[in-house]
């Protein structure tokens, strides 16, 4: 089994100097988007999914057109919730991001004032992940290692997300802990590719990380985090 994980293109966060709440992509971000589609239009998968947020389905709609597909939607995918701050200045953000950073880090699982806090945020993926591949017949085993149970070790599915849930599913997925440092455990390029594959052992399969924010489609000039 391998799944692909893909992060949306650079996304427009701030508009004439103000917030912007589930941006759209920049001029840059769908260049990107088109990059990543035309390297993957080759591959086939199973299952190609995208989170609902609006850079998410703009990165992906090259994507689903190159292959052939619908859009298809995984609530579960999408990211942590921001405060509600749509509209305020830059500099908001931005200082609430630098007071984030600088506390303790058990105190960093708060998260933003106002937003999903990142215990909730990683508890949600963690079971999104959790009950979305169990429907395809992919279950952890009860032992102490990450071995998973899996019902189809050849499917290839493709999830079109952003840093936080693809970070939080694959640190998932490998068996790791949850951190309030996602974000930065996993460093992940706009409309990079990352792959997991499940490799035999004894007990069923483990994943095994094979390739982690591949930007090579992307021209020396496009690539951005």
């Amino acid at each position: 089994m391998e799944i692909v994980f893909i992060r949306h293109g650079q996304p427009e966060w701030v508009r004439q100097g103000l917030n912007v709440i589930d941006p759209p992509l920049t001029e840059l971000g769908h260049a990107q988007a088109a990059a990543m589609a035309a390297a993957l239009a080759g591959e086939s998968f199973d299952e190609v999914w995208c989170s609902p947020l609006v850079r998410a389905r703009q990165t992906a709609a090259p994507l689903f057109e190159a292959l052939g597909r619908s859009e298809e939607i995984a609530p579960w995918l999408e990211e942590i919730r921001d405060p509600a701050w749509h509209g305020t200045p830059q500099d908001k953000a931005e200082a609430a991001y630098a007071e984030l950073r600088g506390r303790p880090t058990e105190q960093r699982w708060s998260g933003l004032e106002g937003g999903e806090s990142i215990r909730d945020f990683t508890a949600r993926i963690r079971r999104g992940a959790t009950e979305f591949f169990a429907e395809r017949g992919m279950v952890r085993s009860d032992v102490e290692l990450p071995i998973w149970e899996i019902a189809e070790p050849g499917s290839r599915v493709a999830l079109v997300a952003h840093a936080g849930t693809n970070s939080v599913t694959i640190a998932h997925l490998l068996g790791l802990p949850p951190t309030p440092w996602e974000w930065d455990r996993f460093v992940l390029g706009h409309s990079s590719i990352s792959r997991l594959e499940a490799l035999e052992v004894a007990e069923g399969s483990t994943f095994s990380l094979t390739k982690l924010s591949d930007v090579e489609h992307l021209g020396a000039d496009q690539r951005t985090r």
